[in-house]
Protein backbone atom coordinates (compact mmCIF):
# COMPACT_ATOMS: atom_id res chain seq x y z
CA UNK A 1 0.00 0.00 0.00
CA UNK A 2 3.00 2.27 -0.27
CA UNK A 3 2.43 5.53 -2.06
CA UNK A 4 -1.18 5.94 -0.91
CA UNK A 5 -1.93 9.10 1.01
CA UNK A 6 -4.47 9.12 3.81
CA UNK A 7 -5.89 12.28 5.35
CA UNK A 8 -6.61 11.60 9.03
CA UNK A 9 -9.00 14.20 10.48
CA UNK A 10 -9.53 14.33 14.24
CA UNK A 11 -9.49 17.17 16.74
CA UNK A 12 -7.78 15.02 19.38
CA UNK A 13 -3.96 15.17 19.08
CA UNK A 14 -3.54 11.74 20.71
CA UNK A 15 -5.86 10.10 18.19
CA UNK A 16 -3.97 11.71 15.31
CA UNK A 17 -0.64 10.60 16.78
CA UNK A 18 -1.61 6.99 17.57
CA UNK A 19 -3.56 6.22 14.39
CA UNK A 20 -1.18 8.26 12.24
CA UNK A 21 1.75 6.15 13.45
CA UNK A 22 -0.21 2.91 12.99
CA UNK A 23 -1.05 3.87 9.40
CA UNK A 24 2.55 4.87 8.66
CA UNK A 25 3.68 1.43 9.89
CA UNK A 26 1.22 -0.07 7.40
CA UNK A 27 3.10 1.82 4.66
CA UNK A 28 0.74 4.75 4.04
CA UNK A 29 1.67 8.39 3.71
CA UNK A 30 -0.35 10.20 6.37
CA UNK A 31 -1.45 13.82 6.42
CA UNK A 32 -3.36 15.01 9.46
CA UNK A 33 -5.92 17.74 10.02
CA UNK A 34 -7.25 18.94 13.36
CA UNK A 35 -10.43 20.66 12.19
CA UNK A 36 -13.07 20.66 9.48
CA UNK A 37 -11.60 23.80 7.94
CA UNK A 38 -8.11 22.29 7.90
CA UNK A 39 -9.50 19.11 6.29
CA UNK A 40 -11.32 21.04 3.55
CA UNK A 41 -8.16 23.03 2.80
CA UNK A 42 -6.05 19.88 2.54
CA UNK A 43 -8.57 18.15 0.28
CA UNK A 44 -8.34 21.09 -2.13
CA UNK A 45 -4.55 21.43 -1.95
CA UNK A 46 -3.18 17.87 -1.58
CA UNK A 47 -3.51 14.60 -3.47
CA UNK A 48 -5.56 12.45 -1.10
CA UNK A 49 -6.36 8.78 -1.78
CA UNK A 50 -8.59 8.25 1.27
CA UNK A 51 -9.94 10.30 4.18
CA UNK A 52 -10.54 9.06 7.73
CA UNK A 53 -12.92 11.55 9.32
CA UNK A 54 -14.02 11.95 12.93
CA UNK A 55 -17.61 13.10 13.40
CA UNK A 56 -17.59 14.95 16.71
CA UNK A 57 -15.04 17.76 16.56
CA UNK A 58 -14.83 21.25 17.95
CA UNK A 59 -16.37 23.68 15.49
CA UNK A 60 -17.78 22.03 12.40
CA UNK A 61 -18.44 18.31 12.55
CA UNK A 62 -17.21 15.61 10.22
CA UNK A 63 -20.75 15.33 8.86
CA UNK A 64 -20.57 19.00 7.88
CA UNK A 65 -17.28 18.30 6.09
CA UNK A 66 -18.96 15.51 4.13
CA UNK A 67 -21.91 17.73 3.26
CA UNK A 68 -19.60 20.53 2.09
CA UNK A 69 -17.55 18.15 -0.05
CA UNK A 70 -20.72 16.79 -1.67
CA UNK A 71 -22.28 20.21 -2.29
CA UNK A 72 -19.12 21.65 -3.76
CA UNK A 73 -18.32 18.48 -5.71
CA UNK A 74 -14.91 18.38 -4.03
CA UNK A 75 -15.04 14.76 -2.93
CA UNK A 76 -13.15 13.89 -6.14
CA UNK A 77 -13.61 10.15 -5.76
CA UNK A 78 -11.90 10.27 -2.37
CA UNK A 79 -13.28 7.43 -0.28
CA UNK A 80 -14.27 8.61 3.20
CA UNK A 81 -14.36 6.49 6.34
CA UNK A 82 -16.31 8.04 9.19
CA UNK A 83 -14.29 7.07 12.26
CA UNK A 84 -16.06 7.85 15.49
CA UNK A 85 -16.67 6.72 19.04
CA UNK A 86 -20.43 6.93 18.44
CA UNK A 87 -22.39 4.31 16.54
CA UNK A 88 -25.55 6.44 16.75
CA UNK A 89 -24.61 8.65 13.80
CA UNK A 90 -24.84 5.82 11.24
CA UNK A 91 -28.45 6.69 10.48
CA UNK A 92 -27.80 10.41 9.92
CA UNK A 93 -28.57 11.43 6.34
CA UNK A 94 -25.15 13.02 5.74
CA UNK A 95 -23.39 9.87 7.01
CA UNK A 96 -24.66 8.20 3.83
CA UNK A 97 -22.13 10.27 1.86
CA UNK A 98 -19.35 8.25 3.51
CA UNK A 99 -18.05 5.03 2.02
CA UNK A 100 -17.64 3.30 5.38
CA UNK A 101 -18.45 3.80 9.05
CA UNK A 102 -16.08 2.46 11.70
CA UNK A 103 -16.56 2.80 15.44
CA UNK A 104 -13.28 3.56 17.25
CA UNK A 105 -11.98 0.72 19.38
CA UNK A 106 -8.73 -0.58 20.79
CA UNK A 107 -8.52 -3.03 17.88
CA UNK A 108 -7.65 -1.32 14.57
CA UNK A 109 -8.46 -4.40 12.45
CA UNK A 110 -11.81 -3.13 11.13
CA UNK A 111 -10.28 0.23 10.18
CA UNK A 112 -7.35 -1.43 8.41
CA UNK A 113 -9.71 -3.75 6.51
CA UNK A 114 -11.94 -0.88 5.35
CA UNK A 115 -8.91 1.09 4.18
CA UNK A 116 -7.62 -1.84 2.12
CA UNK A 117 -11.06 -2.48 0.65
CA UNK A 118 -11.66 1.16 -0.31
CA UNK A 119 -8.20 1.87 -1.69
CA UNK A 120 -8.45 -1.30 -3.76
CA UNK A 121 -11.76 -0.09 -5.26
CA UNK A 122 -10.40 3.36 -5.95
CA UNK A 123 -7.30 2.32 -7.89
Amino acid sequence: MEGYTILLVDDEPDVRAVYGEMLRREGYNVITAESAEDALFKVSSEKIDLMILDIKMRGKSGLEVLETLEKEKKKKNIPVILFTAYSSYQDEYTAWFADAYVVKSGDPTELKNEIKKLIGKNK
